[in-house]
């Protein structure tokens, strides 16, 4: 039976697992990132990892690694060409060299929001679009674009870094991610910040609390504006929206499309549908999967 094995680095969690021809995902397992430990303490868990499924699978046909990880990426060399210093050291490790060298097992390497995008993109929220843009709305606010099944790179693999974009004197994640959400009630209720987060706010606005309300009506509106910002730059045909926040599908669809229906021309906004991410927890091994067999099997 062919298995890819598919590894998921985000910034509090490795997940990884084996996934089959179908994109059936068949063992998933979760270990602390321990990201603090740095660059090279990640690359031996994933070495780890990759080790263990081989000694298990010796009468499967491992066709590949597959990687998902935070950061930004050189696809080609499959190594990291920027990362922020919640993982020191991460720049320049090289996963697809390191795996490739010690396994004789091919290795693709592709960003986290790219992986997740690409996995909506294929049979996820974004199936069948021609222009996708996903979103992943959670401590910052992550972007991928695709068109006609291409993922955007930019001139060095930096497109799509939304959450720097300049928006209302301040950045694009700094007024719509979940985090500042959390934190903008909790300071107006002048109440500790352990005491929230994003599911006890949808909770309380539900209840009809007006500062809950109010601030995920002052999320809205921004994520409204750089959506439309966005969709005059791309003119996509979809927009997936995901990240642990976006569960809140039937409190946030008519607020967000209102909100963008204000910013947006006519003409752009009724060859929109607004869509809420369908992989969850599984979209970058996905993503990662299916970026591989893209590269790997044209």
């Amino acid at each position: 039976m062919k298995k890819y094995i598919s590894i998921d680095i985000g910034g509090t969690a490795i997940k990884y697992g084996l996934i089959d021809c179908d994109a059936n995902i068949l063992e998933k397992y979760e270990i602390d990132t321990n990201a603090q430990k740095g660059g090279d303490h990640i690359l031996n868990e994933v070495i780890k990892i990759v080790e263990n499924f081989v000694k298990e699978n010796q009468n499967d046909q491992l066709m590949g690694v597959c990687i998902s990880t935070a950061g930004v990426v050189d696809t080609k060399k499959g190594s990291i060409y920027h990362a922020s210093d919640l993982i020191p050291n991460y720049i320049g490790i090289n996963f697809k060299k390191t795996i490739e060298e010690k396994f004789s097992l091919p290795c693709q390497v592709e960003n986290d929001v790219n992986c997740a995008g690409f996995a909506e993109y294929e049979s996820g929220a974004g199936k069948d679009s021609k222009v996708c843009l996903t979103l992943t709305i959670g401590t910052g606010i992550g972007g991928c674009g695709i068109i006609d099944g291409e993922i955007i790179h930019g001139a060095n693999g930096s497109a799509f870094e939304v959450g720097y974009m300049n928006i209302k004197g301040d950045k694009f994640e700094r007024l719509g991610s979940a985090k500042t959400l959390v934190e903008k009630v909790a300071k107006e209720k002048n109440q500790d910040l352990s005491l929230w987060n994003g599911k006890k706010v949808f909770e309380n606005a539900k209840k009809g609390d007006e500062i809950c309300i109010r601030a995920i009506d002052e999320m809205c509106d921004v994520l409204g504006l750089g959506i439309a910002n966005l969709s005059y730059m791309l003119n996509p045909d979809t927009v997936v929206l995901g990240g642990g926040i976006m569960a809140q599908e039937e409190y946030l669809k008519e607020k967000i499309e209102g909100k963008l229906s204000e910013y947006l021309e006519e003409r752009f906004y009724k060859n929109i549908s607004i869509k809420f991410a369908k992989h969850k927890n599984s979209a970058g091994m996905l993503g990662a999967y299916y970026n591989f067999r893209e590269i790997e099997e044209k």
